[in-house]
């Protein structure tokens, strides 16, 4: 898997379809301190052990490093910035029944916003998996030999 970059001084605007979404009773936020163990937990449970590491590092900022999309009592999504390194996007993931809905392409703004808001020019996503995603909905482009990335050697788990 590829990193891409971002270009974050022309991002799209997400407002309309974060009213949509808080029409539908979805809200896009920060977590809070408190909601920590409930948020990583979830992340392990939806996306694996990993992924859940990056978001417990978002957590050591404040605010936190992380939105996430919630209806009532129930976590939709996530997406974290700067848990592996500075500068860069993700892990991010939607529940599986509520992708396609536009919850994934405000969290991925809402995120590259705030790496903005810190003084950076672009982004990095990294290890990326949906490459049309991020093309299409920020301009993403791959970075050329990016596929030796920060998780070339990544210590996996082992079972046994």
């Amino acid at each position: 898997m590829k990193d891409m970059l971002v270009r974050l001084m022309e991002l799209p605007e997400v407002g309309p379809e974060e009213i949509k979404l808080r029409e539908a009773g979805i809200i896009i936020r920060r977590p809070i301190a408190p909601e920590k163990s409930i948020v990583c937990d979830w992340v392990e449970k939806e996306f694996g052990l990993y992924w859940k590491n990056e978001a417990e590092v978002a957590f050591s900022f404040h605010p936190a490093h992380c939105f996430i999309a919630q209806k009532e009592n129930e976590i939709l999504g996530f997406a974290c910035y700067e848990s592996t390194a500075k500068n860069f996007f993700g892990p991010t993931g939607t529940k599986e029944g509520w992708r396609g809905k536009g919850i994934g392409k405000v969290l991925l703004v809402r995120s590259l916003l705030a790496l903005k808001e810190m003084g950076y020019a672009y982004a990095i996503i990294g290890g990326v998996g949906p490459a049309d995603f991020y093309k299409n909905t920020v301009g993403a482009v791959e970075i050329a030999g990016s596929e030796i990335s920060i998780y070339q050697n990544l210590l996996r788990q082992t079972h046994g």
